[in-house]
């Protein structure tokens, strides 16, 4: 029981640090003119070819500039931040789903409905690896054959 204590502390330590990490790559995208800053809801259907200064946001969006979960990691650096999220995440998927595997299987014997949402689980941290390694303007087929 003292095992599980402490791997369920540090599942609570790394909720912060992956939202500072998702905080820190859309920031990257921002200031690398990947994406637009969310308070710039001014969208344009035309916009010239910006000579934005280097470390400031854009100031003309366009519809492919609006910051989505995807298009905030498609293109270095803040790409590599965001596998490096979806491999973690993957990994507290796969460890929340062994822990309450184990937990049921302590109260009870073994049960066919804990088995299939420990074979889900497994499943689903699976699809967060592809989502997370293969970046949508780059490889679009495994991307989508995972969600």
């Amino acid at each position: 029981m003292c095992c599980i204590d402490k791997s369920v502390m540090a599942m609570g330590v790394s909720f912060p640090t992956l939202l500072f990490c998702c905080v820190l790559r859309y920031a990257m995208a921002v200031m690398n003119h990947h994406v637009c800053p969310v308070e710039n809801w001014s969208y344009n259907v035309t916009c010239t070819d910006e000579t934005a200064k280097p470390g400031f946001p854009k100031t003309c969006c366009t519809i492919q500039d609006i910051p989505l979960i995807s298009k905030c990691g498609s293109f270095p650096p803040e790409s590599c931040l965001f596998s490096l999220i979806g491999n973690v995440g993957a990994f507290m998927v796969v460890l929340v789903c062994l822990l309450r595997y184990a937990q049921i299987i302590e109260h009870r014997n073994h049960c066919w409905l804990n088995t299939s949402g420990l074979v889900s689980g497994c499943t689903n941290a699976l699809g967060l690896v592809m989502v997370g390694n293969f970046q949508v303007s780059h490889t679009i087929l495994p991307k989508h054959s995972s969600m």
